[in-house]
């Protein structure tokens, strides 16, 4: 059955009929067909993405990919260590509040919702505090569409010899992110983001060494990295409690189709291709983009709802959901948006096909 509209999301998103095909059969939780003809090859492939040297391991974790960052969260920092959280969106909240949650000290940099961070910034508050043993930051923020500048940061970070936690979620498999160049020590993504799979797991990708000193740090059961890692490590691929099979097989073809396209530079041009066409045309119907356009992530981007008495965007998004597209509300504490998402089994036809649809559903323009 074909999708009855194209997710402009940032994920779940739409993919491929060969994706959605991947969940028709069933699997055997303990059967080496799945450990090591699915679960292994997965990790394998996500190591070999994020770096072309050997410090690195994949930990896949079921849930959402909130699931995978409180399992990094609460499971690498230690009871006698503290967090240093960079926030400007509601996913660098949401980091905070997971700290908050469990019990693990903090302090936030809090940059504002439409502001990057600096590296003086950083700098500044790394010198000041010596309590602070990791820092977190988001990649791309999507409450804005902003892509935080970590080649920047990360050097910052890794002079004053810290742990860098990087949550990745909405741009992993989507641009070039050299970890092992960054120094990043543990990178967080989803199944349903840039890999193109869809929702039922998380992973993260840490650096051997550090995740190896984790034992026993975990503030709960279910979200270990570590023990989660050590069963994989010592049986073929195997997860602690029941994996999410049709989804760990879909994001398995997922992962067999972003070769196909080219890797991730490929993935890139595309995604950046379509992001550039949706500013271009929603520039020339009359929408203004919240962010600058250097701030811009090539992933989802934010626009400035019409300052029309009669405009309403649920009315907008209905006639766009009619015409085959799902756009997606705001998220900024204080402004009037809405974003657009280019992620996903997207290509610029479909852009340009949207950018008609929007032009035809401005009804606030009737006369």
């Amino acid at each position: 059955m074909e999708n009855p509209y194209l997710l402009l999301t940032p994920g779940p998103l739409s993919t491929s009929t060969s994706v959605r095909e991947a969940m028709l059969r069933d699997w055997c939780t303990w059967d080496d067909d799945y450990n090591l003809g699915v679960v292994e090859e997965i990790r394998s492939q996500l190591i070999k993405l994020a770096s072309d040297t050997e410090d690195y391991t994949a930990v896949l974790m079921q849930g959402s990919g909130t699931a995978s960052v409180e399992a990094t969260i609460g499971s690498v920092i230690p009871d006698e260590g503290k967090l240093l959280v960079i926030n400007n969106g509601a996913y660098g909240a949401r980091i905070a509040q997971i700290a908050e949650y469990l019990k693990i000290p903090h302090s936030v940099l809090n940059c504002g919702e439409i502001n990057p961070p600096t590296p003086e910034e950083v700098e500044q508050i790394l010198s000041e505090d010596q309590a602070i043993t990791h820092v977190a930051v988001v990649h791309c923020e999507t409450t804005t569409g902003m892509l935080n500048p970590i080649e920047a940061v990360a050097p910052v970070v890794k002079k004053h010899d810290r742990v860098l936690i990087v949550d990745a979620m909405s741009s992993f498999g989507g641009v070039p992110i050299d970890l092992a160049g960054l120094g990043i020590d543990f990178l967080i993504s989803s199944a349903n983001k840039c890999i193109q799979g869809v929702p039922g797991f998380g992973f993260v990708i840490a650096r051997r060494s550090l995740l190896s000193q984790c034992e026993g740090r975990a503030r709960s059961l279910s979200l270990d990295l570590y023990d989660q890692w050590q069963c994989m490590e010592k049986n073929n691929g195997k997860w602690r409690f029941t994996s999410p099979t049709h989804t760990v097989r879909a994001f398995h073809q997922a992962l067999a189709e972003l070769n196909e396209e080219g890797g991730i530079a490929a993935r890139h041009q595309r995604y950046s291709s379509n992001q550039s066409l949706l500013v271009q045309g929603m520039n020339e119907l009359g929408f203004k983009c919240l962010l600058d356009n250097k701030l811009h992530s090539p992933f989802i981007t934010s626009f400035y709802s019409p300052e029309h008495p009669d405009y309403d965007f649920l009315r907008f998004y209905e006639q766009l959901k009619a015409k085959g597209f799902v756009i997606y509300p705001g998220k900024v504490s204080d402004a009037d948006c809405f974003r657009i998402g280019n992620i996903g089994e997207v290509y610029p036809e479909d852009i340009s096909r949207l950018i008609k649809a929007v032009s035809e559903s401005m009804y606030w323009q009737e006369r």
